[in-house]
């Protein structure tokens, strides 16, 4: 007799194995900046002194003291005495008293006495080493003082950030360039199905080349983890379990895919409850396509049992996977990119699931256009013409044509 699936809501489902994992992450590396590009780190950093660590200038122009200024203008310019020019990388070697000015340019060390600086574009020559202000400067005015970015003992990135291209720049700036981020973890990945053959391999009869390794690696990489292949296994229990156990046993967490057939699901289900306790938490969601997904914890490590169809397994993996990956980094989940755009056609709701389906997007004189890419799947090409999702949540009976929609910028990556 077939099993019916009992069905957990999406949110509640990853809840719940998020809950079962232990907390924390499970060991670090300390990485140059150059190898730590979107690393999660694992510390709190501290600046080590002020940025910046002189007070700049912003402007080519005259360092000056503002009070010298006052009432300038182009009818009654102040005149100061030009003592030297400030060069860039070097200590200012000279001292801006009353009525004086120095030459300074952008980014250049304001010297002892000044307090602001004249854009050049506000004076004129009036002989030698004589200068006409003609617009009067506050204190501070074109000047960047000391610590304005960063002061010194201020925590300027917390554990759990990811790191992009402008906190490497950050880091660089303070003179950081080591980073202790959290460590990668190790993902081992099983295809299952008789029907499988490697995807350099000639399918014969009733077989197909085994997608979802390649895909899902990709997507585990993408979202911090080391993936760690580990074969076709051919619909038999045993060999499976101990294949997982294998796996598992040599890896942080384990994802296993598995084909459509309820039989072939039960085994899934039923291997990953040997694996360890707790076992299998959750055995089928209402979401299309995905329903059959298997979330468990086997041992304090994750396990995923996907539905073997590419894009099923693909959206469960963006769903589930992804969000207990950053978790196991000590990261949320990065936010996804969104576009409005206007269905070109109606997209069906899925009695008691929510759907996701692939779009085009399209330039038009009315704003941007999405166009519904419909297919089984088990049609990978459904995803690589598409550039993003739609999302029809639970209970709704579908979208008309003309309906503005938030679209998923590229998300199934």
């Amino acid at each position: 007799m077939k099993k019916l699936l009992t069905l957990t809501p999406r949110e509640e489902a990853l809840a719940r194995i998020q809950a079962a994992l232990p907390a924390g992450i499970s060991g670090t590396d300390v990485l140059p900046l150059n190898e730590a590009l979107d690393r999660v780190l694992a510390a709190d950093v501290i600046a080590p002194h002020p940025l910046p660590q002189f007070a700049r200038s912003t402007v080519d122009g005259y360092a000056v003291r503002a009070a010298d200024t006052f009432g300038a203008s182009e009818s009654l310019p102040a005149y100061l005495h030009v003592v030297g020019e400030l060069r860039m990388g070097r200590s200012p070697a000279l001292r801006v008293g009353v009525g004086q000015a120095a030459l300074i340019h952008t980014g250049g060390a304001l010297p002892e006495g000044a307090d602001a600086v004249v854009m050049v574009e506000r004076t004129q020559d009036a002989g030698p080493q004589e200068l006409e202000v003609l617009h009067a400067v506050a204190p501070g005015e074109n000047v960047i003082p000391i610590g304005e970015d960063v002061k010194a003992g201020e925590r300027v990135l917390l554990a759990g950030q990811r790191l992009r291209a402008q906190e490497l720049g950050g880091l660089a700036a303070l003179g950081l360039t080591r980073v202790t981020v959290a460590r990668r973890p190790r993902i081992a990945i099983l295809s299952t199905g008789d029907e499988l053959v490697l995807p350099e391999a000639t399918p014969g009869p009733n077989q197909v080349r085994d997608i979802n390794s390649t895909t899902v690696s990709a997507l585990v990489s993408r979202h911090g983890g080391i993936p760690l292949p580990a074969g076709i296994i051919p619909d038999d229990a045993e060999a499976l379990f101990t294949a997982a156990a294998a796996a598992l046993s040599a890896a942080e967490g384990l994802i296993i895919t598995a084909g459509s057939s309820i039989s072939i699901r039960d085994m899934t289900a039923d291997v990953i409850n040997r694996l360890g306790p707790p076992g299998v938490l959750v055995h089928g969601v209402p979401v299309r396509p995905g329903k059959p997904t298997i979330l468990g914890v086997c041992g304090g490590k994750p396990v995923f049992g996907l539905p073997g169809n590419p894009v099923s397994a693909l959206n469960t993996v963006r769903l589930f996977v992804a969000p207990v990956l950053w978790r196991m980094q000590g990261a949320a989940a990065p936010r996804a990119g969104f576009v409005r755009a206007r269905l070109t056609e109606n997209v069906p709701g899925t009695a008691g699931r929510e759907s996701f389906v692939s779009v085009q997007l399209e330039e038009s004189p009315e704003g941007l256009r999405a166009l519904p890419i419909f297919g089984e799947s088990n049609l990978i090409f459904t995803l690589v013409r598409g550039v993003g999702i739609v999302h029809v949540p639970l209970g709704v009976t579908g979208l008309a044509a003309g309906t503005e929609v938030d679209v998923e910028l590229d998300g199934f990556v």
